[in-house]
């Protein structure tokens, strides 16, 4: 039995059996990071003995009798921007290099009281801001499916260390496609949640009005697993919502008869690789065998998604980072002669070019005689954007959509252009601009081999829905598993 590669529900199962325990489990998915990290680079902070800590406590707790908890040796990587106390949390920036947070993120916690086993710090691009894992200051992740390519990003050391089973589960975190254009790249299921519905405390903030942690599994039921554990309300996140968690495992029951699906049509023209379209009309299809209803529908602004996008989140980012200066935490240059030169040489050394870049947008924005010009203006677009989607959800239950526009592009191929970068989130970002929520499965692969992801969306939280979508789907139709070795 092949037990790094286990789904969730084959890991309790084989637990439940006596086939195996949780130290066995962590010690062999620990070797396998060994052996094939180096190559992948998908962590940046591997936890081995307080791994093998938690493990031995679950084990401890099956021979007492006491039943799996939801997440019981489950062995789950975390994205560097959230927060686990006493450990390493750099969110792959050098301003960062040194910081070991004295708390825990209520996110990480709830994993922790699951049973979950943390094997490690995920790689990333540099405070979550990139589309393909490539600004981390501790070098690139390497796509399982091809090295050569990006695994997505800013989540993509996640995506990768699922899809090469070197974790079960991990989490991500989304801001404009962050959990879902990984997800798509690498051939996983990743979960961006309504705003609100997990909580951000201990989240590592980029655009706070956008930001959201979700999960990476191999599965949808795996993925619906992690979200009942993370999902719910937190007095320490003013931002999270007061509304109940259903069971989602419970509405996994395949059934799509009626379900109408939803195809924006500006989602399907130009800029679209013709893999990843008929990759998405096959879906569709295969969704009207199921029973479901294919509707034609329309979100006339999403235009102006990408412009509206990188001004909110630069914005938010320019007064989030504001707080690593060298005075308090983390990295600080030696030999500044006054407090103004040692503040400008921290962030000029500290922070990576992607992020001074985003700084600086988000700066100007918010600037004296431009602020009405552009924040504003963009705040007032961005409602015009969540009224597409009320609109569109009026005559369909859930829309679908391709993920990315291409399947994973070589390294270095968009490093020099960034707009055409920004472009790899051209049907994310716009789920995050209305707080809706989105996840990504596998659909097909291209003449490559690389995977194609689609995304399904669904209204304010309605997740159960959203996964019951994708479940049904994956089970007519199995995704292909690719391991390294």
């Amino acid at each position: 039995m092949d037990i790094t590669g286990l789904t969730v529900d084959a890991l309790h199962a084989a637990y439940a059996a006596r086939e195996t325990t949780a130290t066995e489990v962590c010690t062999a998915v620990l070797d396998r990071i060994e052996a094939e990290n180096p190559q992948l680079n998908a962590f940046i902070t591997v936890t081995r003995e307080s791994a093998l800590a938690q493990a031995a406590r679950v084990d401890e707790a099956l021979a007492a009798g006491e039943s799996l908890k939801p997440l019981a040796g489950v062995p789950v990587a975390l994205k560097d921007n959230q927060c686990l106390k006493g450990v390493l949390t750099t969110c792959a920036s050098k301003i960062l290099g040194n910081f070991v947070p004295p708390y825990t993120a209520t996110a990480v916690a709830k994993l922790a009281e699951a049973g979950a086993i943390f094997v490690g710090k995920a790689n990333m691009d540099e405070f979550a801001m990139g589309s393909s894992t490539e600004n981390s200051s501790f070098g690139p992740a390497r796509n399982p499916w091809n090295q050569d390519c990006v695994p997505g990003g800013s989540s993509g050391g996640s995506a990768a260390a699922v899809a090469a089973d070197l974790c079960v589960l991990a989490t991500g975190s989304d801001t404009g496609g962050s959990i879902r254009q990984p997800a798509s790249l690498c051939g996983v299921v990743g979960l961006k949640p309504t705003y609100g519905r997990v909580s951000r405390y201990g989240l590592v903030a980029f655009g706070s009005s956008l930001d959201q942690i979700g999960p990476f599994g191999k599965t949808t039921r795996d993925v619906a697993r992690m979200l009942g554990v993370l999902a719910g309300h937190d007095v320490h996140d003013a931002t999270s919502a007061q509304v109940p968690v259903p069971d989602y495992l419970a509405a996994l029951d395949g059934n799509v008869k009626g379900l109408r699906i939803g195809v924006p049509k500006e989602a399907m023209g130009e800029g679209l690789d013709p893999q990843v379209k008929a990759a998405v009309e096959q879906a569709l299809r295969n969704y009207a065998e199921l029973g479901a209803e294919i509707v034609e529908t329309t979100l006339p602004n999403s235009g102006y998604a990408i412009p509206d996008y990188y001004i909110i989140a630069t914005a938010e980012a320019s007064a989030n980072l504001a707080r690593f200066d060298g005075v308090r935490f983390g990295f600080r240059v030696e030999g500044a002669k006054t407090l103004h030169e040692m503040y400008q040489k921290t962030r000029d050394l500290g922070f990576g070019t992607e992020v001074k870049r985003r700084i600086m947008l988000g700066t100007y924005t918010l600037s004296s005689g431009y602020y009405d010009a552009y924040y504003l203006k963009a705040q007032k677009v961005r409602t015009l954007l969540r009224r597409d989607f009320e609109r569109a959800f009026e005559s369909c239950d859930v829309l679908l959509t391709p993920t990315a526009p291409t399947p994973a592009f070589k390294l270095g191929e968009k490093t020099d252009d960034p707009l055409q970068m920004y472009l790899s989130d051209i049907y994310t970002v716009t789920l995050n601009m209305a707080g809706v929520p989105g996840l990504s499965v596998p659909c097909g692969l291209s003449t490559e081999g690389l995977p194609i992801g689609m995304q399904l969306i669904a209204p304010h939280f309605a997740e159960s829905r959203l996964l019951n979508t994708a479940f049904a789907y994956e089970q007519a139709h199995p995704f292909p598993k690719r391991k390294l070795s």
